[in-house]
Parts: C-alpha cells; structure tokens; sequence
C-alpha cells in the first residue's frame, strides 16, 4: 500500500471499503463485475449502476463487484507490479470474473473500455476470446445503437433490467455448456439482448444495406412501486460528483422535446406514489448519513405528487437538518416551494432555443411568459445567480434565433434590478451546446451543424453577451462531432474507434483528455467518410438502429419531424395521447381522443 500512496493521486478509487458494501464472503456461483468507463468520482454517481449493484448482491449465489477507468497514475502502478486490473471489492483480476458488466452512459467513453479491457488482460475484440474470458456485455442508453461496438461485447442488454438480470443469471447458475451456446440461449429467451456474432449487417462503406435479422425489443419496468428497489447506497470515502443520498421519483418523460433522446427510450412515465416515494428518502437518508437529498427524474418539476411530497419532506428535512436537491426542473414547472426545497443561491433552466418560433420546431412547449414570471418568482425568493442553456445548430436555426439568446439573457438582468430594486447586477452564465442529432428522435434524419456555422455563432454570442459582462461557455466543435459520429454510426466505424485508442484516446469525455487527431488518423487510415455519417438522411433511409424497438414507432417521429418542420407543436402525454405506439408494450395509457385504448377515461 505505500508503494500506491507515494504513486497514486486517490488511492480510494481503486480499493473500496465504502460504507454499506454487502457481503462479498457470501458463497457463490457467479461472479459479476459492474464496470464504467469513466471514473470512479462519475461512475459512483449513477443511479442504474447502484439498482444493479444492490440488485446482485441481494440474489442468492451471485455477487456482484465494481471497476471504474483508472487514470494514467494508477494505470502506470499496474505495469510497474505486473499487475491486471482488478475489481475494488476484493481485488480480483476482471479476467477471473463469469461477467464483465459495461455501464454505456455516454458514448465518449467508448475509448475507455477499450483501456480496461486492454489493462485487464482480456481481448479486446469478441472473436479472440475463448470460454476462458467472462462474458463482456453493454448496458445503459449508448445501447439503443449498438453497432458502433458491435464487435466488442458478447451481447447488448437493451433497457431496463430489474425484472430480467436475475433470469438470465439464473440460466447461467444452470447453464452447462460453451459460452457459444449460452449466448444462443439469451439471444432466443430474451427479447432485449442482442448478440452481434449471432447476426450479420451488411454495409456499403457507411451506407447500411440490410440491418441485423433480428428485431430487439427495450425492456420497460412496468411498476417502480414494486420493481426491486434499494433503500441505502454506497457512501465513498472521497468526495464523488453527486455525493448525496438519490432517490428516483419516475422514469420516462411526458414532454416529447424533439431533441431528447432520453425523452423517447425513457417512455412511458411511470411515477411512485407520494408513500413509496417518502419512505425511500426517509430510509435512504437514514441508512447513509447524508446530510443532502437529490429528487431525480428526467424532470422532476413534472412529477405529479411532488408539492404533496414535499408537504412531507420540508418538515422532515428542516427537522433533520437536511438539504433537498430538486434537479431538472422546467421552467413551466417551478413553484415557489421548490425554491424553499433547494436552498441555493443559484438557478438553472434550459430554454434550449432563443425565440418562441425555434421553441416550436423542437417541442421545447414554453413561453417567454413561462420563462419571465418563473424568474420574477426566483427573485422574490432570493436567487441572486441565474444559469441559461441554450443549443446551437438545432434544425431550421437562423441567426434571429441566436440573436433571441442574446435578448433573454439581457432581458434577464433587466427584470432582475426592476423586481429586486436593486443596484447589485445579477449574475447570469449562458451555456451553449452543440446540438446532436440522435438516435430515436424526431430529428435522428437531421444533419449535424457544420464547423463553419457553430463557429461563426459562437463567435457572434461571445462578443454580443461579452460587453453586457455576461459568462459565456461552449463546447468544442471537434468533441461534438466525434459525439455525434459515435451516436450515429455503423458497424463500419469499429475498426477505427479500436485504432483510435491505439492512437492514445482515452477519456475522450473530458475535455481536457480528448484529442480529436487520434480519431481523424484512425478514419483516414480505414476509409470512414465522416460527414456522411452525420449528413442529413432520406426518411426512407436504413439506419443502423432500425432493428431496435425502443417503444415509440418509426411512423411517429415521421410525423414529429413533419410537424418541427412546421414549427408545430405536439401537446405533453399528460394532456392528450399522441399515439407514439407503446401501447404495444401493454401498459401504458394511450389514448383514443380523450379516452384511453380500453375504453375507459383516462386518468391523467
């Protein structure tokens, strides 16, 4: 151990030890490591990771352990000891374990698992690894697209998996055969796994020519009242960047903003009831020791028993001393009690677009209306610091919708010292990204903006929202658009993401580490057309994601990207069935006019 501390910045990344670590003497048959390609800081944060983490452990027979992407410091202490990466619990060699577990998140963490793969001692590509090596599998949103990775993992995991790990672990306990004939029986049981060996694409250069003969259906958790759910959580021993207890107040988004892909593989909503949802703050809180609590959703603002909840939790939380979180809030969404919950001195809300008629075309379903009277109600609360987020490169975008940024941002200030009467200037940070036409979105046939055009609006927001002393940030071009390749992409950039880490890529995800020119070499060098990739695609097109059913049908986002181009908008789920097609999924409340599918009123 002295060895590590005099060679590794934080040595708690890679050993464990946290507070309510389950039992890892427990006697077992399989043995499963939960990996992220990212770093233990991010990796310990996401709430999916630690539902499966608590999930294993709690069956009989299986135990689960954890690894996340060391950095350079820790990778060079390996190769000085002639050691393999290991897992944090017991310090097992990855390559020792029946599974080998991938947590996608992002897609800029592909390169890592590359990294990890590669320090374990375990072959990169699925071909050359024999029944000796564990099962290598993907889960989380990057696998709603697959084939970016296809020849890397032994199968794909697609959706929500509370309900069905535990079957498929089990047919493992029973399971005697090769790894060959294993991956057959998933592939013919489960309808959310996908084994790529098993199923052939062809491609013409980047052009999809016939997709894999095999339809993968998202598996959706029907009810989070009763899916398994756990009521403690690791607490770290180092500060980690959402270092509070979590609890999760629904999944799925009513919304159908045209730009979010979570908004679609997410459906439908399904909430908790006010009880379910108290008593899993309560005993999160009291099994951690956490003095801080995070509301999560896609939008918490939109959770239906939310003032109800916090009737409840503001007395629990004042009594307790605790702080309450509430993120992801939407501007037609924020109360004055929410204020009270979150306790800060700085607000954030995304209007995503400058003006009313680029709102309209990505569904984004505000008003400046909504946007200056929820502000006015922040300031009478006491909120002294503002935070903006914008997009830039959205479909039909003008330089009038970039100059609408401008003119919220100084409207802003304005209403500011009028409601506060006050000399003190508000502070305000915008923040710009670079949009990203993504998978199963009304706007997944859209092209990515080009270098000329985000430049030249970068640099318009910049000296506009500089000389009214406003922070202004942005993203890198290069970084959206490797985000965009890897989102978009077939199975004929494989080969060059594998080079490309080969060039040096790793954390592409942070700024600070990611360098376009291992990519460009690694296209260059295999003949990957970059922009026809991220070119604007023909409705009729195959896309390499067409064989994945997430829920919502094709024909609908057809009709979405219709009705975007005309600047229409699509009411919330909430007021009126839209009819994206989940009713095929047998639970959700879709809806004919104003009645649901069964005949009886909806609810809602």
């Amino acid at each position: 151990m002295t060895k590590l501390t005099d060679s590794v910045q934080k040595p708690y990344r890679y050993f464990g030890g946290e507070f309510n670590t389950p039992d890892m003497n427990k006697p077992c048959d399989v043995r499963f490591c939960m990996c992220v390609a990212d770093s233990y800081e991010v990796g310990m944060s996401n709430l999916g990771v630690r539902i499966l983490y608590y999930l294993f452990n709690s069956l009989d027979g299986v135990v689960c352990e954890r690894c996340y992407t060391p950095f350079a410091d820790y990778e060079n202490y390996l190769k000085a000891q002639g050691k393999l990466l290991c897992s944090l619990e017991t310090q097992t060699p990855l390559k020792n374990f029946n599974f080998v577990g991938f947590s996608m998140q992002y897609e800029m963490c592909y390169s890592n698992v590359f990294h990890m793969l590669t320090l374990a001692g375990i072959p990169v590509n699925s071909e050359e690894r024999g029944d000796e090596f564990p099962f290598i599998v993907a889960g989380g949103p990057c696998t709603v697209n697959p084939e970016p990775m296809y020849k890397f993992f032994d199968f794909f995991f697609v959706g929500e998996g509370e309900t069905p790990w535990p079957q498929i672990l089990e047919d493992y306990r029973k399971f005697h055969g090769t790894k060959k004939e294993f991956l057959r029986l998933v592939d013919e049981k489960y309808s959310c796994i996908y084994v790529p060996s098993l199923h052939p694409a062809v491609y013409d250069g980047d052009k999809v020519i016939s997709l894999p003969d095999r339809e993968v259906w998202r598996n959706i958790e029907k009810d989070l009242n009763t899916t398994f759910t756990p009521h403690t959580q690791l607490v770290p021993n180092m500060e980690i960047v959402h270092d509070r207890a979590v609890a999760e107040l629904f999944r799925g988004c009513a919304n159908g903003c045209r730009f979010c892909q979570a908004g679609f593989i997410y459906r439908p909503v399904r909430e908790r009831t006010v009880d379910n949802a108290f008593d899993l703050c309560k005993t999160l809180l009291e099994s951690t020791g956490y003095d801080e609590l995070s509301l999560n959703s896609l939008s918490t603002g939109d959770y239906s028993g939310l003032m109800p909840l916090l009737d409840r939790l503001l007395p629990y939380a004042r009594q307790n001393h605790v702080q309450l979180n509430l993120p992801s809030l939407r501007l037609d969404s924020f109360k004055g009690q929410m204020a009270e919950g979150n306790r800060k001195s700085s607000l954030t809300f995304a209007p995503e677009a400058g003006t009313q008629r680029l709102r309209n075309v990505i569904n984004k379903n505000i008003t400046d209306d909504n946007i200056f009277s929820t502000l006015e109600q922040a300031f009478l609360q006491g909120y002294s610091s503002v935070k903006l987020y914008f997009m830039l490169g959205l479909p039909t975008e003008t330089m009038e919708d970039v100059e609408g940024i401008c003119d919220i941002a100084y409207r802003v200030k304005k209403l500011y010292k009028q409601v506060r009467n006050s000399a003190k200037d508000l502070r305000v940070s915008v923040s710009c990204s670079t949009f990203i036409p993504k998978p199963f979105t009304p706007f997944q046939w859209c092209g990515f903006a080009s270098r000329s055009d985000i430049d030249q609006k970068q640099r318009y927001l910049f000296e506009r929202l500089k000389k009214g002393g406003f922070s202004f940030a942005y993203n890198d071009y290069d970084g959206s658009l490797m985000e965009a390749v890897l989102a978009r992409g077939g199975r004929s950039v494989a080969d060059s993401l594998y080079r490309a880490y080969l060039n040096g890529a790793r954390f592409d995800a942070w700024s600070e580490h990611f360098r376009f020119q291992y990519y460009a070499e690694a296209f260059d060098a295999l003949g990957v057309d970059v922009n026809a990739i991220v070119s604007e695609k023909s409705l009729d097109e195959l896309l390499p994601w067409d064989f994945v059913n997430v829920g919502v049908t094709k024909q609908y986002f057809k009709r979405e990207y219709n009705r975007a181009m005309q600047a229409q908008t699509t009411p919330s789920c909430t007021k009126q069935c839209n009819g994206c097609g989940l009713k095929k999924y047998g639970f959700c409340t879709e809806t004919e006019g104003n009645r649901r599918c069964d005949g009886k009123q909806n609810e809602r």
